[in-house]
């Protein structure tokens, strides 16, 4: 649980650095960097007590310690550079460990301004450390200002929805865990903390061997296109207890020198978003496309190993986009991996982003014994959809994994799924969803009319109205100067559109006004442009 002085002190930090630093990511990234250089120096003071040396801090980078920084005798102006002096060096500094260099890999200080580092470092200073769930929980916390990387489509997964994903696919502590577009890290930390639990005593004392703690810090990986958010997935992780963490700096949809690297649990949140032109992929991918959900989902249906399991989110246009590059990547879902979908409601990503997603559940070797898929609907996930997100009581991710736990277990004892009473969703047949060849992904769609026995007539409106106007002229307005105007269209584009305007008489004005006039007992339909105009 995050205490309430760190997040103080985090906030504080923040506010110091608004005004040289207004972007969040950069903010983050300069505390971050902050916060690992007085780490070590840290390290270095607590190994002196012991009776240890300096491994940090030595030779010709001793004058960059902490302590020298923070030296009252120093000035702003001799502040400012030497602490802008020493992140730049920090890569090069052959007494700190490959990670510490990879997060001190094109360090820089955006600033001029004394004033503002010596605060900033001030705040830094009253931070202590250690490796307890604590400092994590902190890091966590700092990462959560991280809102829309915009361009590239990314968007902070929310805490509580990479935990449901995570309990869905139940990762196991032999198992090798990846997330190719891992951004902070945040489904790995999930699926370790998992494992944790998954392996205590009735005491809540770990039953895990030192075997198995060494094959959990290889089997957890991670690629990100972003060396910024390299660079923060590796303190996250560190932070978390691992003192060499895989994360890479690889481009996971163009580059292919980790293509015959496989996983068992695949946990992600794509980008959404293609550049313009789109991407150009390497030719190993089976589906060929150029937008990056596609590449992303079809890449991970790939790697996952013959008994592997994912959960991917991914956008609406994965659901039942028509293009053929949609169409053959849900044909190769639904034959393949595909067990689940489960809808999640718009505004899941706020105040990032209003998108709306699914998270597509695989398991390769269910799939294949298989011949329904399971399709749940969240309408509400805990919190308000609305841009602040605050919690609230209704919550269907409780029920759904319910449910998804059941459908799974089913397939897995081969046993009949038609038992399985669903409140929040259906079970499909596969041959449905290839009738038409549009492999849909949208599980309203195969949902029967919940009034079977009502037999609606259906007639046409002429049949049944004794008038039917037209009625699709705005009302009439008056002009300034009193004249009279009739328009098919006022406003378009935020334009106010004068060529649709007419002069009228006061006769032609009533007349138009009174056609278009809504009284008690009309029926009045809505149309958009020409549809449904025949009546």
């Amino acid at each position: 649980m995050l205490d309430t002085d760190t997040k103080r002190r985090i906030d504080t930090a923040r506010d110091i650095l608004v005004g040289k630093v207004p972007d969040p990511k950069s903010q983050v990234e300069q505390i971050t960097i902050a916060l690992i250089y007085k780490f070590m120096d840290d390290m270095d003071a607590e190994s002196e007590e012991l009776g240890g040396k300096r491994k940090f801090f030595t030779g010709d980078y001793a004058r960059y310690g902490w302590a020298k920084l923070m030296a009252p005798s120093l000035g702003g102006h001799e502040m400012l550079g030497l602490y802008g002096e020493g992140i730049a060096k920090m890569p090069e500094n052959p007494g700190i460990p490959p990670l510490f260099r990879n997060i001190f890999k094109n360090a820089y200080l955006p600033y001029r301004d004394p004033e503002t580092l010596k605060a900033f470092l001030k705040i830094i200073d009253e931070f202590s450390y250690d490796h307890s769930e604590r400092l994590g929980d902190a890091f966590e916390y700092l990462l959560s200002v991280l809102g829309s990387q915009g361009d590239a489509g990314q968007f902070r997964t929310p805490r509580h929805i990479i935990d449901f994903m995570v309990e869905v696919l139940a990762p196991q502590k032999s198992e090798t865990i990846l997330d190719p577009a891992c951004g902070t890290a945040g489904f790995l930390i999930s699926a370790y903390k998992h494992i944790l639990r998954s392996n205590t005593d009735a005491k809540g004392h770990s039953t895990l061997t030192p075997d198995d703690k060494g094959r959990l810090a290889k089997n957890f990986k991670g690629y990100d296109i972003s060396p910024d958010m390299v660079r923060l997935s590796l303190v996250n992780l560190y932070l978390h207890g691992f003192t060499d963490p895989h994360i890479f700096e690889y481009d996971t949809l163009t580059s292919e020198e980790r293509w015959n690297e496989f996983a068992d649990v695949i946990l992600a949140n794509p980008p959404f978003m293609s550049p313009k032109g789109g991407i150009k992929p390497h030719k190993r991918f089976s589906i060929q496309a150029k937008r990056s959900e596609v590449l992303f989902v079809d890449y991970m249906a790939e790697h996952l190993t013959p008994t592997g399991r994912a959960g991917i989110i991914v956008p609406e246009g994965i659901i039942f986009q028509s293009q053929s590059a949609y169409k053959d990547l849900r044909k190769m879902l639904v034959e393949n991996s595909l067990v689940a979908v489960v809808s999640l409601p718009a505004g899941v990503f706020n105040p990032y982003a209003g998108v709306k997603t699914s998270i597509l559940v695989l398991d390769k070797s269910l799939a294949r014994q298989s011949d329904t898929i399971a399709f749940f609907k969240v309408e509400n996930d805990g919190y308000g959809l609305g841009a602040q997100r605050r919690a609230i009581e209704k919550n269907d991710l409780p029920q759904v994994q319910a449910e998804l736990a059941a459908y799974l277990q089913a397939l897995r004892d081969k046993a009949s799924t038609e038992s399985i009473s669903l409140t929040t969703g259906l079970i499909v047949p596969k041959e449905k969803l290839a009738a038409n060849g549009e492999y849909n992904l949208s599980g309203e769609r195969y949902r029967e009319a919940a009034a079977k026995g009502q037999d609606w007539k259906s007639v046409r409106l002429a049949e049944v109205c004794t008038k039917i106007t037209d009625g699709s002229h705005n009302p009439p307005e008056r002009t300034q100067a009193g004249k009279l105007m009739l328009s098919s269209q006022n406003v378009f584009d935020n334009r106010l559109d004068l060529s649709n305007y007419r002069l009228v008489s006061e006769e032609d004005f009533q007349r138009e006004n009174q056609r278009t006039r809504v009284s008690s007992g009309d029926v009045l339909l809505t149309i958009v442009g020409t549809i449904g105009r025949s009546l």
